[in-house]
């Protein structure tokens, strides 16, 4: 530096002792400089003191030489000492030089830096704040500092701005917010230290309501809390605790909608390698349990992407118990926001519409909310989470908060589609769309047709807990009043598949919240066990039958149970109607005789089916008669399971007679083995009734006659014998006579009297009906067996 250059009103003593190399020589040069600035303070000569900082701060602490600067430095707080309480008037000029010399490479003068700021602060004291985001962004850097000594004077800085701050009712928020959502993303542990100890202070202060900014830093707290520091990530936690408790006491001042899709990323962890994602994910779950809790249907347009984020943690096993507990309580609570008025807006917007242009409602329907799956524009310093998918409120300007089903539905699918998809987030999924189907059929009836492939599939999972509530929602698909087209040509294979299903009026399951297609809506809790089926019914079934055909194994392990819990889900007789309907037209024969025995099998064991038995077994109503009938045409692909329902329905004389044509047909070990579980059947509580029937010979002969065909057709088996031994047990007519001849003739004609009068049935018709269809078997096995040989000829050739 020039030493002959004029520093006045600077003496030559002072400016040199400023540029000593000594720290007593420089100290005494700022006694001088304190005194001089007292006097011109004194004299109220504000151009002098303002002159006197200037030169110090241009010529020395800003100089090139390393001394001069830590002359500038100690001769600004010596500036600062002697202003006094005048030291708001120039604490710009005061400041910013120190503030320069925080980025010095040289650290001991980065601590007379950090010393001199903190003579000026503690002397201005409240004066400070309109320069406090200057001061804030130097202790941030300083914060991270590699030297100790420079850490430690930060410290004591940053604590005197902190009391500073939290003594005054000045703080200006509204300027800080930018600053501190600029620093926040900051990846040093030290800095992240230093904002988060500011953040605890601010919250702490009662007359700074920094939540009303908490979404601006939201999203960088959860970065925090990443740390790999225990100590950061426990304050972070703290800091997080307080909002969070702050959030509950003040639920309506809190911004939810503006923080939703920030929870909603940190919901998915993006490396569960790492531990601290999961604190991440338990944390931001936690938030999103208790904003949904706390702001009710305000959350609602954003259901896709927490559905996005809770879903999956669903299927977490015990070492995310909390993780997982947390999801599912939002899971359900979320699930409660949405109500059957959520079906009634759009009915409300169509006739709006169609009021104001004269067309129909569904002509020009505007596009649905969920078309536009928009992502949110997160800050860009924010990480990037690219396999995380969310979705924005896509009504944002609009007050009435309305269901994005759309994005729901995708969300649902998605999952439904994902092989790796845990078995209780499928569960979850599943229960989602039947409530969906509840509450918002109308809606939900857009998307079926797309859904319905899926559903049909899911029926193949491993899980019989999923399969029950895919079952579920099939179920109401097939029997809401809202699935009512009118006509079925999209739901059955062609206009030959119709079928009228007549229902009884007391039929068991249904209920009076249920109506009619026409009858008005749904009752929100009603069951999908009612008995009045929509279009959709017949395409079920029709579905159902061709998956059992493609999927064997599904038949032969999951058949039964698949079909007992859709009686119990819808009404059985409709169950059996429609699919021996559908068998009847069946080409493929080997695949209609085993599932004529399943369902034969399921007909007079299940207990679900216990009220169709009893309706089959006295045909004494022209409903029974053509249920019985129905069955018969299709049973006919099975000739044991034909006979089996002949005894079901006390048709024991055409049983008799079927059995009679049973020596043209090709007995197989098969057939054999299905006869022996028919006489196993005989034996067990179903056939009851066929048993004491025995002991009326006179009025059962053909019964009688029909065992005895099946022992005869029975090889010397345990079943053989077990018949066998049934038949001996058959009590002479002459001695179960315990009247005269006169008297049991009249009682006999009496008992026939009361004997229901079965509705008119062709039974040679219903013979031809089962040659007919035996020949199509035999012509198919012919036409087997001969494939076979032309191939074992080929082979020899």
């Amino acid at each position: 530096m020039n030493t002959e250059k004029d520093f006045s009103p600077l003496t030559p003593n002072i400016v040199r002792a400023l540029n000593d190399k000594l720290y007593e020589k420089r100290k005494v040069a700022a006694l001088e400089i304190e005194k001089l600035v007292r006097e011109f303070v004194a004299q109220s000569n504000s151009t002098q003191i303002r002159h006197v900082i200037q030169t110090l701060a241009s010529e020395f602490a800003l100089s090139q030489h390393p001394h001069s600067r830590k002359g500038g430095l100690i001769g600004l707080a010596a500036c600062s000492i002697a202003l006094g309480k005048d030291s708001g008037l120039y604490l710009k000029e005061l400041i910013e030089p120190v503030l320069t010399c925080f980025n010095d490479s040289d650290s001991r003068l980065r601590y007379y830096a950090c010393e001199a700021l903190y003579n000026i602060v503690k002397v201005a004291r409240g004066a400070v704040l309109p320069h406090f985001n200057l001061l804030f962004d130097g202790l941030s850097k300083l914060a991270a500092d590699p030297d100790p000594n420079v850490k430690s004077g930060s410290e004591l800085l940053d604590r005197l701005l902190k009391d500073i701050v939290t003594e005054s009712n000045k703080f200006d928020l509204v300027a800080f917010v930018p600053l501190l959502r600029e620093r926040i993303y900051s990846n040093n542990q030290y800095a992240r230290q230093f904002i988060i100890s500011w953040i605890l202070v601010l919250e702490s202060v009662p007359d700074i309501h920094l939540l009303d900014y908490l979404p601006e830093i939201l999203d960088g707290l959860f970065q925090i809390l990443g740390d790999n520091s225990k100590e950061i990530r426990r304050m972070c936690e703290m800091v997080l605790g307080e909002f969070l408790k702050e959030i509950k006491k003040t639920p309506s001042s809190v911004k939810f909608a503006e923080m939703a899709n920030i929870l909603v990323i940190h919901c998915q962890v993006a490396d569960e390698t790492k531990m601290t994602n999961d604190l991440i994910q338990l944390t931001s779950m936690t938030w999103m349990r208790e904003f949904i809790q706390l702001s009710g249907r305000v959350l609602l347009p954003y259901s896709s992407g927490i559905l996005t984020a809770v879903l999956p943690c669903l299927s977490y096993d015990d070492r995310k118990k909390s993780t997982k507990e947390a999801a599912s309580a939002c899971n359900h609570s979320l699930m409660k926001l949405i109500t059957p008025e959520d079906d009634e807006e759009e009915e409300e917007e169509e006739e709006g519409d169609k009021t104001a242009t004269g067309s129909p409602p569904h002509g020009d329907r505007p596009k649905a909310e969920g078309d536009s799956n928009d992502l949110l524009n997160a800050s860009q310093e924010s990480v990037a989470l690219s396999n995380i998918s969310f979705f924005t409120q896509t009504s944002a300007d609009q007050p009435h908060v309305s269901l994005n089903l759309d994005g729901i539905v995708q969300v649902l699918d998605r999952h439904l589609h994902d092989s790796s998809t845990g078995m209780m987030t499928r569960i979850a999924v599943l229960k989602w769309l039947y409530h969906l189907y509840i509450k918002t059929p109308r809606k939900m009836f857009r998307h079926t047709d797309s859904l319905f492939p899926m559903l049909l599939k899911t029926l193949s999972d491993e899980s019989d807990e999923v399969i029950l509530k895919d079952l579920e929602v099939l179920a109401e698909i097939a029997s809401s009043p809202a699935g009512q087209t009118g006509d079925l040509s999209g739901s059955c294979d062609g206009a030959e598949h119709r079928l009228e299903l007549t229902v009884p009026a007391t039929a068991a399951g249904a209920k009076p919240g249920h109506h009619t297609p026409g009858g008005g809506s749904r009752a929100a809790d009603s069951s999908p066990s009612t008995p009045s089926m929509n279009s959709y019914f017949y395409k079920f079934m029709i579905n159902l039958l061709k998956r059992f055909s493609l999927e064997r194994k599904l038949l032969e392990n999951r058949g039964a149970f698949i079909i007992r819990q859709l009686c119990l889900l819808l009404h059985a007789e409709n169950i059996f109607h429609s699919m021996a309907d559908i068998l009847l037209k069946e080409e493929d024969l080997k695949f209609a005789s085993t599932m004529v025995q399943t369902l034969n099998t399921i007909l007079l064991t299940s207990a679900e089916l216990f009220q169709l038995r009893n309706q089959l077994k006295d045909l004494h109503t022209q409903e029974s008669c053509a249920l019985f009938c129905c069955l018969y045409r299709s049973w006919c692909h099975n000739p044991v399971a034909t006979v089996s329902l002949c005894f079901l329905t006390q048709n024991y004389r055409h049983a008799y007679d079927l059995i009679q044509k049973f020596g043209g047909l090709e007995v197989s070990v098969d057939f054999l083995m299905e006869v022996d579980k028919l006489v196993q059947l005989i034996e067990s509580p179903i056939f009851t009734y066929l048993r004491l029937q025995l002991l009326d010979v006179e009025n059962n002969p053909y019964l009688i006659k029909a065992l005895y065909g099946l022992l005869m057709l029975l090889p010397q088996s345990q079943a053989f014998q077990l018949l066998s031994h049934r038949l001996r047990c058959v009590p002479n007519p002459e001695l179960m006579r315990t009247v005269d001849e006169s008297t049991y003739m009249e009682s006999k004609q009496q008992a026939a009297a009361k004997r229901p009068s079965h509705a008119p049935m062709d039974y040679r018709e219903l013979l031809e009906h089962f040659d007919r269809v035996q020949s199509k078997h035999l012509e198919v096995r012919h036409q087997r067996s001969g494939r076979a040989t032309d191939l074992s000829d080929r082979k020899l050739m």
